[in-house]
């Protein structure tokens, strides 16, 4: 029986040859130089790829390549908005700031009347003394309105029935957010009340002692037992200060009984009263009138410089003779030394504000209702002026609309105020 020799882990029969040693791992071998690489001519940093260097000879022991210098830090970027810090003191418990924003409310309407919805921002241009500028709020959202309702009692009494008739309709032209006061004027201005809330118990109060019987047409009389020169002697008056001629008047020369129609005095203290009501609210004069103005302590200019510092606006309802078809158009000419005949139409043209005429109770009472909102329902436009705030100079403003057969109704331009700088 053969025998079997244990050479190692192997197991190998007798009489076999023994095979050929198995070689070991390779020994591991340092890493080539890149140096000598194909495309490769200098040594590679981190970042910054390879750099060609000089080589001297073909030993290979060439010099270590230059260390390449660091990099420097990136300056921070310079904020030139404001170069200047602010300054701050403590002790100031209020800081009053300059305000040189412009408010400009608009209203648009179509060739039939009718207010134009829709509009956006690019729709719009505002010019102020000739230059372009920059909207910097745009709104159609509605505004609570503080109006400052002005009855004219010096009407004829069958135009004050209806006007009488007429006033209950204006509260219910407004809204719970919005707050009236209420005015009337004959000879004097009477303030019937000032601002309250517009739906609440007292506006009825007020509106009802509001009617008054209105005014009697005036008819000259200047003969007969009821001329004002009642006692003649041998065909003259007896008062000299009532001869023919003077202000009694005769057969031959006619005397026109002088009228009374403070409709400056009645906007001035209306305007006063509104002067001071919040400036997120619309301030607005309402005037039912015939337009007549005569007798005014305050003149015309006066009262519209004092309505275009406070931002105020007039609207008004035309009745009696004014609602007259082209009663309008003739109200233009004025001849000097006599009454103004129109006088409204030129404070509602100036202040932005819609006018309307009317002969009828509902005629009247409709308006009410539209005017009112048209007066809420407006374009709020804003922008901040380069003007110097306070220079007592005007600014005039124009509006433009980019889109034909379209009316803008606006204010002609305003006054800075200081109460604007509070």
């Amino acid at each position: 029986m053969a025998s079997i020799l244990v050479l190692g882990p192997c197991l190998l029969a007798q009489g076999q040859e023994q095979p050929a040693a198995v070689p070991d791992a390779p020994a591991p071998q340092p890493k080539p130089s890149l140096a000598g690489a194909e495309g490769v001519t200098g040594p590679i940093t981190p970042g910054m790829g390879s750099n060609e260097v000089p080589v001297t000879g073909s030993s290979s022991s060439a010099e270590a390549p230059p260390t390449p210098p660091p990099t420097q830090p990136r300056p921070p970027a310079q904020d030139n908005f404001q170069s200047v810090p602010p300054e701050y003191n403590k002790s100031d418990m209020v800081i009053h700031l300059p305000v040189n924003f412009v408010e400009v409310p608009v209203t648009v309407k179509d060739s039939k009347g009718k207010m134009v919805p829709g509009l956006t921002w690019r729709d719009f241009k505002v010019f102020e003394n000739g230059q372009r500028q920059n909207l910097r709020l745009f709104t159609a959202d509605p505004a609570p309105l503080s109006m400052a309702f002005v009855v004219d009692q010096s009407v004829t009494s069958d135009v004050m029935a209806k006007v009488n008739e007429s006033l209950g309709a204006i509260q219910g032209a407004l809204t719970p957010y919005d707050e009236i006061a209420v005015f009337s004027y004959t000879h004097l201005v009477t303030e019937q009340s000032g601002f309250t809330g517009a739906q609440t118990a007292r506006v009825p109060f007020v509106l009802a002692q509001t009617k008054s019987a209105g005014a009697e047409e005036l008819v000259p009389i200047n003969s007969g037992p009821f001329d004002s020169c009642g006692i003649h002697e041998n065909g003259q008056c007896v008062d000299p200060n009532l001869q023919a001629g003077k202000s009694a008047g005769s057969g031959y020369f006619m005397t026109i009984p002088k009228e009374v129609h403070p409709l400056n005095d009645a906007i001035l203290a209306a305007a006063h009263s509104l002067a001071d009501r919040p400036k997120e609210r619309r301030r607005i004069i309402y005037v039912i009138s015939d337009g007549k103005e005569a007798g005014s302590k305050a003149t015309y200019k006066d009262v519209l410089h004092y309505l275009e510092a406070n931002n105020i606006a007039v609207y008004g309802t035309l009745v009696g003779d004014s609602a007259r078809w082209g009663e309008g158009y003739l109200s233009k000419f004025h001849l000097p030394l006599t009454m103004y005949d129109n006088r409204l139409v030129a404070y509602v043209r100036m202040t932005g504000g819609t006018l309307d005429s009317e002969r009828g109770v509902n005629g009247i009472e409709n308006s009410y209702q539209e005017l009112a909102e048209e007066a809420r329902v407006q374009y709020t436009l804003g922008y901040y002026t380069s003007e110097p705030m306070i220079d007592g100079k005007f600014r005039k403003i124009e509006v433009r609309v980019e889109r034909p057969g379209l009316e803008i109704y606006t204010k002609d331009g305003y006054y800075p105020s200081a109460r604007d700088a509070q």
